[in-house]
């Protein structure tokens, strides 16, 4: 049998252990600090029906998406309209994936991070100091035709699967997108025409059981790069969120995403939006899978405040940017809590 130093991925080497390895372990000074964490009830977390959305309660219910959006950064939605098998469809494909013989899964890996297919494990091998417990496998996954061809084929109904899901949570963005551009007051196309052409990337994220969840992080706390993220996660907790200063765990309703606002979203819409800082911890009995989209400009897109958010009152905070340029910095500091943002604001003099 290989030494545990030879496994590439954490699912192999996890399986095999009773304690933390010391590259997973965090400095006392940031660790989860899991008992502190506060519960969290159904008031914590705004849920939004999206049910007539495209009726007579349109109205209502983008102001409490603008409401959830300034308030919270994050919400959670129901009657998205991705039917429910879709959505078990793809957890299952999922969780067959990562039960995949280590041969077999391999022949995904790579920890070149420009490689648009690849699975790998933590965050940023090249870059960060201490490991994160989780291996993931990340696709990009629009345009689907150029990308589709690259996606690993075991299971068998990966491709055609994961390319129905990726299709229904593109549409549900869309239409996310337009709700949120009006509650800013903008047009309703106004977010979807100034992402360039657009780029969605969708990650399978597997935190095995772990021996000493309290040392270490599935992932530290972030706030996303991209736009708007949908994230899918099965029954097993350990998504928190800071609110007011305080971690808040966000506990699974099933048949619902949570939507949390990414960067790009907090620079167009001039600050009023916020991207908020969240982690995922882990646990010693259960595995955990969780499947979010990032919904994205293209590289070359150039994102900036929108014009009509600022005025005399409201200066914008920020330069203009392409998007490539600032995945760029964000890829290369690693996970950290302070938000890239700060590297991009007009600085007053």
């Amino acid at each position: 049998m290989a030494p545990a130093a030879a496994k590439l991925l954490l699912t192999d080497l996890a399986s095999g252990i009773d304690r933390v390895p010391d590259n997973y372990i965090r400095s006392e000074a940031d660790r989860p600090n899991l008992t502190e964490v506060e519960a969290s009830d159904a008031s914590y977390i705004p849920l939004v029906d999206l049910q007539g959305l495209s009726g007579p309660n349109r109205d209502d219910i983008i102001r409490q998406i603008g409401r959830a959006c300034q308030q919270d950064g994050f919400f959670q939605i129901k009657n998205h309209g991705i039917p429910e098998e879709k959505v078990q469809a793809i957890m299952n494909i999922a969780r067959e994936f990562f039960q995949l013989p280590e041969s077999e899964r391999l022949k995904n890996y790579s920890d070149d991070p420009t490689k648009s297919t690849r699975l790998s494990t933590s965050f940023n091998l090249k870059t960060e100091t201490v490991s994160n417990w989780r291996d993931f496998l990340r696709l990009h996954c629009y345009p689907l035709e150029e990308y589709m061809h690259e996606w690993p084929t075991n299971p068998p109904s990966f491709r055609k699967e994961v390319g129905e899901y990726c299709t229904r949570v593109r549409e549900l963005v869309l239409k996310l997108s337009e709700a949120i551009s009006e509650s800013l007051g903008l047009e309703r196309e106004y977010i979807s025409q100034n992402l360039g052409k657009h780029g969605q990337h969708m990650a399978m994220n597997y935190y095995p059981p772990c021996p000493q969840p309290e040392l270490t992080y599935g992932l530290p706390g972030h706030t996303d790069p991209n736009l708007i993220t949908i994230l899918l996660q099965d029954d097993v907790p350990g998504l928190q969120v800071l609110r007011n200063g305080k971690w808040v765990a966000v506990n699974p309703i099933p048949n619902t995403f949570i939507v949390n606002i990414g960067d790009q979203m907090q620079v167009i819409s001039n600050d009023k939006y916020k991207s908020v800082l969240h982690r995922a911890v882990v646990n010693c009995n259960t595995e955990r899978i969780s499947i979010p989209t990032f919904y994205c400009p293209s590289p070359e897109g150039l994102i900036r405040p929108a014009q009509g958010l600022i005025d005399h009152e409201h200066p914008a905070v920020y330069r203009s940017f392409t998007y490539e340029e600032y995945y760029h910095k964000f890829w290369n500091r690693g996970l950290r809590t302070e938000c890239c943002l700060d590297m991009f604001k007009i600085h007053s003099a």
